[in-house]
C-alpha cells in the first residue's frame, strides 16, 4: 500500500486527538462510534482517499480496542509504535497537549512512513484468549499479594482464628476458584480451533514449558503468524543479546536489552529454569557453561533462548518435541 497521509492519534478514555502531518489540520473525536463516524466524515471533508491513508498511535491497551475495531472494518490502516520509541526520536521538546503529542506522532510517522508495517488484526478467538489470560494473571497476582500478608501475620504469630487472617484466607479461595473457572473457559476455546489446538500441544511437549507458557506464546506471537523466526520474537522477548561496542575503546560484552515484553521474558525466566531440572541436555550444558567460568544469568539467557527456538521448531515441523532429536533419528 503506497501510503499519501499519515495522521498522527493521540487517544485518552473519552477523547481522541487527530492531526494530519501535510495538512496540518486538527479534530478531537469522542472515542466512540459517534466519534469514528466523525472521523471517516472528516477524511472526506479533507479529501484524503483513506484507503491511502495511515493512523500511526501508540499502545494504549483497552482504549484502543474499539477503535481499532472500527479501522479494520473499514479498511483504514493504522500501525501502533511504542511510546518511548515516539518520545527518544522527538529529542528534546517543551509542553504537552493531547493536540502536541497527535502532532508529534504524526511527524514521528511521517518520518518513518517507509518502515512503519501495517497493523495485521488478530482473530476474535485470540483476543477473547487475550482479555481471559490478562484477567487471570491480575487475579494470579493479587492472590500472591494475599499469600504473602498471611505469611507475614504468622510470622509475628496473629493465630489463624484471627479476623485478619480469616478474611484473607476466604479472599485467596474465592481467588482459586476464580482462576479454575478462567483456565477452564480458556482451555474449552483452545479445544474448539483445530490450530490451537495443535499448537497448544505442540509447545507442550518441549520441557519447561507449560499450559501458560504455551498460551502466552500463541497469544503474543498471533499462533506463531506474527513473528517470521525465532531470532525476531527473541528481540520481542528481550532475550536476544546484541553487541555493545563503539570505536576501540568501547567493547562490552554482548547484552540484552531491557526494552522488551516483560511478561513474556518471565515466563521464559521461569521456563528455563524448570527445564535445567528436568531435561538433560540443558541441564548438561547448563552446568558445563557454569562449570567453564560463564555467569549463571548469561548462561539461563541461553536456555531460555533454546527454548525458543525449540518453539519455532516444533511448529514449522507441525510435531511434538524428542529429546536428542538427532540421537533419536
Amino acid at each position: 500500500m503506497k501510503v499519501q497521509h499519515i495522521i498522527g492519534a493521540d487517544l485518552s478514555k473519552k477523547s481522541i486527538d487527530l492531526v494530519c502531518h501535510l495538512q496540518r489540520t486538527h479534530i478531537q473525536i469522542e472515542n466512540s462510534i459517534v466519534g469514528f463516524k466523525n472521523l471517516l466524515q472528516w477524511l472526506k471533508q479533507l479529501k484524503i482517499n483513506a484507503s491511502k491513508t495511515m493512523i500511526v498511535m501508540e499502545h494504549t491497551g483497552l482504549y484502543s480496542y474499539c477503535f481499532e475495531k472500527f479501522l479494520h472494518q473499514h479498511q483504514v490502516a493504522f500501525c501502533k509504535v511504542s511510546a518511548l520509541e515516539i518520545k527518544r526520536s522527538m529529542g528534546l521538546v517543551r509542553g504537552k497537549t493531547d493536540k502536541v503529542d497527535a502532532a508529534r506522532i504524526a511527524a514521528y510517522g511521517y518520518q518513518k512512513k517507509d518502515k512503519l508495517s501495517v497493523d495485521v488484526p488478530a482473530s476474535d478467538v485470540l483476543k477473547r484468549l487475550q482479555m481471559l489470560h490478562s484477567v487471570r494473571h491480575r487475579l494470579v497476582r493479587q492472590r500472591a499479594a494475599l499469600t504473602c500478608a498471611i505469611k507475614e501475620y504468622r510470622h509475628i504469630g496473629i493465630p489463624e482464628k484471627d479476623i485478619l487472617m480469616q478474611t484473607q484466607l476466604q479472599l485467596i479461595k474465592n481467588f482459586d476458584k476464580q482462576i479454575e473457572k478462567l483456565m477452564a473457559e480458556i482451555e474449552s476455546i483452545v479445544n474448539k480451533q483445530e490450530s490451537l489446538k495443535q499448537n497448544f500441544q505442540l509447545l507442550q511437549s518441549i520441557p519447561g514449558v507449560g499450559k501458560i507458557v504455551a498460551l502466552v506464546a500463541i497469544i503474543k506471537t498471533h499462533n506463531f503468524t506474527r513473528f517470521g523466526n525465532a531470532r525476531k520474537f527473541a528481540c520481542f522477548c528481550g532475550t536476544a543479546p546484541f553487541p555493545h561496542e563503539s570505536g576501540s575503546s568501547i567493547k562490552k560484552r554482548t547484552r540484552i536489552s531491557h526494552l522488551a515484553d516483560k511478561q513474556m521474558k518471565s515466563l521464559l525466566d521461569l521456563s528455563s529454569k524448570v527445564a535445567i531440572q528436568h531435561d538433560q541436555e540443558l541441564r548438561e550444558y547448563y552446568l558445563k557453561r557454569t562449570e567453564g567460568g560463564k555467569s549463571k544469568m548469561s548462561t539461563i539467557n541461553v536456555v531460555r533462548n533454546k527454548i525458543l527456538y525449540r518453539m519455532f521448531a516444533v511448529i514449522k515441523r507441525q510435531t511434538p518435541f524428542v529429546e536428542n532429536y538427532l540421537k533419536a533419528a
